[in-house]
C-alpha cells in the first residue's frame, strides 16, 4: 500500500472480508473504510459495484487514520469479497411523505416496545429499492438523482404508485406538491428503467373507479411497468387517522376488477402482470390462484403468491409419499406447536391436520393474535416473540416449537422485537425452529426425507 491523498467520501465501512477474494489477497480488513475506486467517491454498495467492474482498480483504503491506494487487476467475474456494514455509505433518504397509512407511523413506543431500531426509519431511498426492492415513492428526486438512475441503469425500481389520479396520490401520500408519478414512470422507460408497482388498497378512497383508473393508465405505461401487485392497507391499534381496513366484500370488489382486465392484460403483456396479494384472497375467502398465474417472483416480497408455494409445497410432499417415502408414521410419537397468525389459520389447519395423519406426529396449530399491534393486524409476519411467548404461556410446547420463517428478519436472526430463536428457545424449554412450509416443518422433526425444495411461504 502507498499513501494516498485525503478523500472526502464517507466511504463504505468494512464488516467482512470473503476468504480468498480478491479483497482478500491486497489486505483488506474489516474496520478498514472503502473510501474511492479509480478515483470516484463512494456513496453506496451500487457505487463499488458500478464503478468495481473495471478490469484495473485503483482503491482507496482508510484504515485508522492512514489512506493508502491498492491496485488491482481482476477478471470480469471477479468479486472484490468486501462485506459492508451498510448498504448506503453516506445515510438513508427518509421519506417526506405524511401518508396515513404509513406503518412507521403506526408503530408502538419504541422503548416501551423493545422493536429494533430500524424499524422505525421512514426510508423512501431510491438505492434501497435497487439493492432490496424496498418500494419508493420518487417524491424526492433531484436533478442528480435522475442523471445517476440513468447513469448507472438502476434497474428494476419498486414505486408506490397508490393511484394514477394527481389529486388522489397527493392525499393518499399527505404530500400536496407530490410530482406526477405518471410522467416519472414514463421519464424512467426513458432512461431503460423498469418498475414493478404497488397499490396499497384504501377502501373508499383509491378502490372501485380509481383502482379502475389507476389499472388502465398503468397498463399503457407497460412494458416500462412490469408487475403491479394490489395489497390492503394494513392498520394496527396505534393508527390515529379515520381509515377502514379492507373487508371480505371489499376485497372480493377488487379481486373482480382485476379479473375484468385479465383479458386485455394479457393481450397487451402476454403475462399476468397484475397481481392481488395473498392476503387479498384469504379476507375474500376466494380461492388462490394456480402456479402458473404467478409468472413472475418480483412482487414475491410484497406477500404475492406466497401461500400458493405453501399449499404446493404439501402437495408435493404427499406425491412422495404416496411413492413411499414416508413409510409407517416415521414422527409416531413426537409432538410439535405450529405457530402461525390469525389469517392463515384455517388453511394451515387442514394441512397439519394433513401432515399429521401422514407422518404419525401431533402436530398443534397455535393462531396467535398480535398483542402489540392489535387484532386487526393478522398476518404472521408480524408476530412478536412475545407474542409467541404469551400465547405458549401455560402450555406445553412440545418436542418442537415451530414459528413462521417471516416473524425473523432478513438474515433470519431476529424477531421484531429483538428475540432470537435460542432466547426464544431458552424460555419455553423446546427447540424453536424458524419454517416456511409443512415439508420444513417435517424436516425439523427428523423426517428422513428432508424438506422439500422448491417451496417457499412467508404469511
Amino acid at each position: 500500500m502507498a499513501a494516498a491523498e485525503r478523500h472526502a467520501s464517507p466511504g463504505g465501512l468494512v464488516a467482512a472480508v470473503e476468504p480468498a477474494s480478491l479483497a482478500d489477497e491486497v489486505g483488506i480488513e474489516p474496520g478498514d473504510r472503502l473510501l474511492s475506486i479509480n478515483g470516484h467517491a463512494l456513496r453506496d454498495e451500487i457505487d463499488v459495484r458500478y464503478y468495481g467492474a473495471d478490469e484495473e482498480l485503483t482503491l482507496v483504503v482508510l484504515r485508522e487514520s492512514q489512506q493508502y491506494t491498492i491496485e488491482i487487476e481482476r477478471d470480469y467475474d471477479e468479486r472484490l469479497g468486501i462485506v459492508f456494514a451498510e448498504p448506503l455509505f453516506d445515510g438513508i433518504r427518509e421519506c417526506a411523505n405524511q401518508c396515513p397509512f404509513c406503518f412507521v407511523a403506526q408503530m408502538p413506543p419504541r422503548k416501551a416496545s423493545g422493536m429494533r431500531r430500524s424499524l422505525y426509519v421512514r426510508d423512501d431511498d431510491y438505492r434501497l429499492s435497487f439493492l432490496h426492492g424496498s418500494y419508493v415513492t420518487l417524491t424526492n428526486l433531484d436533478d442528480a438523482d435522475w442523471r445517476r438512475i440513468g447513469e448507472q441503469r438502476l434497474s428494476p425500481l419498486y414505486v408506490s404508485v397508490h393511484a394514477a389520479d394527481l389529486a388522489t396520490r397527493r392525499r393518499l401520500l399527505g404530500n400536496p406538491s407530490a410530482p406526477d408519478v405518471l410522467a416519472q414512470l414514463a421519464r424512467l422507460g426513458e432512461l431503460g428503467v423498469q418498475v414493478h408497482g404497488q397499490i396499497v388498497l384504501v377502501p373508499g378512497q383509491n378502490d372501485g373507479a380509481i383502482l379502475a383508473d389507476t389499472i388502465e393508465r398503468l397498463l399503457t405505461l407497460w412494458p416500462t411497468v412490469q408487475s403491479l401487485a394490489l395489497v390492503p392497507v394494513g392498520l394496527t391499534r396505534y393508527c390515529r387517522r379515520q381509515l377502514a381496513r379492507p373487508t371480505g366484500e371489499d376485497a372480493r370488489a377488487a379481486l373482480d376488477l382485476g379479473d375484468r382486465y385479465r383479458a386485455d392484460i394479457r393481450a397487451i403483456t402476454g403475462t399476468t402482470w397484475l397481481y392481488p396479494s395473498d392476503e387479498l384472497y384469504l379476507v375474500a375467502g376466494r380461492p388462490l390462484p394456480p402456479a402458473a398465474f404467478y409468472e413472475d417472483d418480483a412482487q414475491r416480497e410484497n406477500g404475492v403468491g406466497l401461500v400458493r408455494a405453501l399449499l404446493d409445497d404439501w402437495a408435493r410432499v404427499e406425491r412422495r409419499a404416496r411413492r413411499g417415502a414416508l413409510r409407517g408414521q416415521p414422527l409416531a410419537g413426537l409432538r410439535a406447536t405450529l405457530v402461525c397468525g390469525m389469517l392463515i389459520a384455517p388453511l394451515l389447519e387442514r394441512l397439519a391436520r394433513e401432515a399429521g395423519e401422514l407422518s404419525g406426529a401431533q402436530l398443534v396449530l397455535l393462531p396467535v393474535e398480535s398483542g402489540l399491534f392489535g387484532p386487526s393486524v393478522t398476518v404472521s409476519g408480524l408476530l412478536t416473540g412475545a407474542d409467541v411467548l404469551a400465547a405458549l404461556e401455560g402450555r406445553d410446547p412440545g418436542d418442537l416449537v415451530c414459528i413462521p420463517r417471516a416473524m425473523l428478519d432478513e438474515a433470519g436472526e431476529r424477531t421484531l422485537d429483538d428475540m432470537t430463536p435460542a432466547e426464544m428457545a431458552g424460555r419455553l424449554g423446546s427447540p424453536v425452529a424458524p419454517v416456511a412450509t409443512m415439508s420444513e416443518v417435517l424436516a425439523a422433526l427428523g423426517w428422513p426425507g428432508g424438506a422439500v425444495k422448491g417451496g417457499d411461504t412467508r404469511n
